[in-house]
């Protein structure tokens, strides 16, 4: 098939909403009205638990890591760029889904896939760094929101050709954009905290839809 054409199904395949689809089928509930109301492994998690995660999180690396690595090799094209082409597209497929009136996740585990196909190496680094802001500070977006920096940093440092780089500041300019909701409840010290039962018991974390509501009015 034409380059082109893979373009296409690479949208289309990140736009499959792996978390929303988990949802409808283990509780028939759409996640979008629990939690933080975001379609992504964090939100599965804390709404379905680990079981239902990790495999949405595994579908979600796969969305990034398929187009990217696999497709090129299909599209009968030798430019190595058109795999950068299908990783975007694979990215803005499950930040705006078409499935789901072109909204979606903030595309951290997509990218994550993403890169893994092109750059292997700073993408260890950046789960690296990830699992250290987890462990120290407990918030998934702030881990989400460090690796995207760390993962830039690690792109320069390894000298990574110029178009991976650009891809990789493109990529974490818009991870920390569509974390922007939870920068601020960072900066208030709101933002939901990984083992924190008390919160959990208060019905917090499914308060949080109302509060993001609020915020996208804005």
């Amino acid at each position: 098939m034409m380059p082109w054409v893979w373009l296409l199904v690479s949208y289309l395949l990140g736009s499959i909403p792996s978390s929303y689809l988990a949802g409808r089928w283990v509780r028939n509930i759409d996640l979008r009205e629990h939690g933080s109301g975001n379609l992504g492994a964090t939100n599965t998690f804390r709404v379905l638990g680990p079981r239902v995660a990790a495999p949405v999180m595994i579908f979600d690396l796969m969305k990034g890591f398929v187009p990217t690595a696999v497709f090129p090799q299909w599209d009968g094209s030798d430019a190595w760029r058109w795999s950068l082409a299908y990783g975007v597209a694979a990215i803005m497929g499950h930040m705006f889904s078409v499935y789901m009136h072109f909204r979606g996740g903030k595309g951290v585990a997509t990218a994550a896939g993403v890169f893994l196909g092109l750059s292997p190496v700073a993408l260890g680094v950046a789960v690296v760094g990830w699992l250290i802001v987890l462990r120290i500070g407990r918030m998934v977006s702030l881990a989400s929101i460090g690796s995207a920096v760390i993962l830039v940093i690690t792109l320069i440092l390894t000298g990574e050709r110029p178009e991976v780089l650009i891809l990789g500041i493109v990529v974490a300019s818009f991870v920390v954009y569509r974390h922007r909701s939870n920068v601020r409840r960072i900066l208030a010290g709101e933002e939901y905290r990984f083992g924190n039962a008390k919160e959990l018991a208060n019905g917090r974390v499914d308060e949080e839809i109302q509060t993001r509501k609020r915020e996208e009015r804005r």
